[in-house]
């Protein structure tokens, strides 16, 4: 097989060379050598590399997804570890269910102001104890890319 330098890898899988370089350092990845200075990799590094953005995308962290790798680049998925963050995902989607249904209801409430709306006064409260601090599993990821959408 045709060995993929580092552009041709970052090119194919979406992901920027710097991202290919920091997963290396993590051990997600490895390369199979160099040419020159550019990074040589097998092409099955491309299925790892899907395996890793299919993690993020579920939220799981890049090191809960090193222990979902074996070095041989085989995956090795707990199966326990999936389940339990789709009962994670479960419980997002009826959270922000509600939020869509209670969203959707103030805008169209005939209350006189949002003040009196009953619904949308109980989304003022849940709001305010989901911002007292209950931290969240993983932050979201930002479309097409790897890396954790940043707050202003």
């Amino acid at each position: 097989m045709t060995e993929l330098d580092i552009a041709e890898v970052s090119h194919r899988a979406g992901v920027p060379a710097s991202t290919l370089r920091f997963y290396e350092e993590k051990g997600l990845i490895a390369p199979v050598g160099r040419r020159g200075l550019r990074r040589q990799y097998h092409p099955a590094v491309l299925e790892r590399l899907a395996l890793i953005a299919l993690g993020r995308t579920a939220g799981f962290s890049l090191d809960e997804i090193a222990r979902m790798l074996a070095p041989d680049g085989q995956p090795r998925i707990d199966r326990q570890m999936l389940a339990a963050r789709a009962d994670e995902l479960d419980r997002t989607i009826q959270e922000l269910a509600v939020l869509r249904d209670s969203l959707r209801h103030a805008a169209a409430c005939p209350a006189p102001s949002h003040a009196e709306c009953p619904t949308f006064r109980r989304l003022l409260r849940a709001a305010a104890a989901g911002a007292k601090g209950v931290p969240r599993k993983s932050a979201p990821v930002r479309r097409g890319t790897t890396a954790p959408v940043r707050s202003p």
